[in-house]
């Protein structure tokens, strides 16, 4: 007997569009940031009559719609306009100065680039930029191991807009003021979606991606409210996903609410545990507390500095929290003589899978 005899049919797939569930999606419509986008659009505007643009620090906690609010603009600005060249760089995957100027090189077409240095990339950039205009986003730019590129931007690219994005407020106060003093953005902040938002949210994603009729408004309802619990669109983007995927598993021609919970049960199980799967400095960290074990963050801090780390402590202490949330380490807050501190620890056993 074949295994797949019972399973719907294509024509019974209860998701119709794969890619409306995606994170990387951008609807036409973007409800509830449409004042945010309002002021990244005010930022690049000047551009269009010849002028300098004015330079934006957008933050916010992660799902909340920067990202999405950002991109939506960049591309109403490259359908509606010629004369300004977005440019979007995410700087988790490209995060030094060399590998921003040689995505931004392949956005505007060039190629055969590999044997390029650093200087000579951004030649090419400033020969082409230097007769139009820019609008450039760079996305989670507390991950950039460098800030050299965002100086050379700055005062080599004479009619631009520089939007910078990130989940951490205190990412600017990192910044050399070299860089600050130039830069001198406004900032944007996006706070979390309510309930009521949110729902509206995962139903109109829904409508895209889901067979009409397959989703009632009680499973809506469980969705949303874990989406709300967690402040991330993102989760209920992906338990809408993860719901109609078990339906469809169940040969089910409708997701109820004992799918819903068969996916959260799984979200809640879920944890980020290799270390391959963390950026290159979170690691290097890692490896320093593994070095430096029941120590005091300061200490460490210092041998992190020792072996060559880049980042200010305030951007150290934001790893050393993302590690103590992933249970990579432990970070226990003690009290003595000598004041407050936190003694970080390495945890002895890690779940790889």
């Amino acid at each position: 007997m074949s295994m797949f005899k019972d399973m719907l049919g294509a024509e019974e797939r209860l998701i119709t569009n794969e890619y409306a569930l995606d994170y990387e999606f951008v609807p036409k419509l973007l409800p509830f940031r449409e004042n945010q986008q309002k002021q990244i659009v005010e930022c690049i505007k000047p551009l269009l009559f010849e002028r300098n643009g004015r330079n934006l620090f957008v933050y916010g906690a992660p799902g909340m719609g920067k990202t999405a609010a950002a991109r939506w603009v960049l591309r109403d600005l490259e359908e509606n306009t010629e004369g300004v060249i977005p440019i979007y760089v995410n700087c988790w995957q490209k995060n030094t100065s060399f590998k921003i100027f040689l995505d931004i090189c392949e956005q505007m077409g060039y190629k055969f680039l590999q044997n390029k240095k650093t200087t000579e990339l951004f030649k090419i950039i400033q020969k082409d930029l230097n007769t139009k205009a820019a609008a450039f986003v760079f996305d989670e730019i507390d991950k950039i191991e460098d800030f050299e590129f965002l100086y050379t931007l700055l005062n080599e690219i004479y009619r631009k807009s520089i939007i910078l994005i990130t989940n951490h407020k205190e990412t600017l106060a990192d910044m050399e003021d070299r860089i600050k003093s130039r830069l001198m953005p406004e900032s944007l902040e996006f706070k979390p979606y309510t309930a009521d938002e949110t729902f509206e949210i995962l139903q109109q994603r829904a409508r895209l991606s889901i067979v009409e009729g397959a989703l009632n408004e009680d499973t809506l309802r469980l969705i949303t409210d874990s989406a709300v619990k967690r402040q991330d669109i993102r989760t209920g983007i992906h338990l809408l996903r993860e719901s109609a995927r078990i339906a469809e598993d169940e040969s089910s021609k409708r997701i109820d609410i004992t799918h819903t919970e068969k996916a959260i049960s799984k979200l809640e199980n879920f944890q980020i545990k290799k270390s391959s799967d963390l950026e290159e400095d979170t690691r290097f960290i890692l490896g320093i507390i593994k070095e430096n074990s029941d120590k005091k963050i300061g200490d460490i801090f210092n041998a992190y500095k020792t072996k060559g780390g880049v980042s200010a402590y305030k951007t150290f202490q934001r790893k050393v929290e993302k590690l103590s949330k992933l249970g990579f380490i432990t970070a226990k807050k003690t009290c003595g003589k000598e004041g407050n501190t936190t003694i970080l620890s390495a945890c002895k056993k890690l779940t790889e899978f």
